[in-house]
């Protein structure tokens, strides 16, 4: 056996070695700007919270329809007036900006692609680089984002909100 067939058989290629280095770095990388849905995970901001009703922040629970065409989201009255909550699991952000106007966007941040987690004081933010975003058009209402974030068709039918 020659030195470099003998350098093959006995490990990976450097170059595989190399790579798989770099994909567990880009992992590491989009987890920690994606952030996390994890409850440990909502000191990750820049302000305390006593918990989720001060910042409307929630998830979906239930069903796990996510994205699905007819999901429900929520109920009517869970959405308070001038505010929202965030549905980590279907990643919507549901508003009512004024008595009976719902809204929906994206919760992913159009900045670098975080999970937005809260809604207060008329804005949605991210927590990541404390970009904010209009709850009734999902334009931007500070930080380093430049583009809105995209509006989610939802049906308010009876008490439910669901995903058009």
């Amino acid at each position: 056996m020659t030195s470099a067939s003998h350098q093959l058989a006995s490990g990976p290629a450097r170059r595989t070695v190399v790579a798989a280095a770099g994909a567990a770095g880009l992992a590491v990388a989009l987890t920690a700007c994606g952030g996390s849905d994890d409850a440990s995970d909502s000191s990750a901001g820049s302000g305390a919270s006593s918990g989720p009703q001060d910042n409307n922040e929630t998830s979906s629970g239930g069903s796990g329809g996510g994205n699905a065409a007819g999901a429900e989201l929520a109920a009517v009255a869970d959405i308070p007036e001038g505010g929202g909550k965030v549905f980590a699991d279907s990643k919507v952000v549901v508003t009512q900006p004024t008595a009976g106007e719902f809204k929906a966007f994206s919760a992913t941040c159009t900045h670098q692609g975080c999970a937005v987690k809260s809604v207060a004081d008329g804005v949605i933010n991210c927590p990541c680089h404390n970009s904010n975003f209009s709850i009734t058009d999902g334009s931007v209402q500070g930080g380093p984002a430049t583009a809105p974030l995209p509006s989610v068709e939802i049906t308010v039918s009876g008490d439910s909100i669901r995903l058009a």
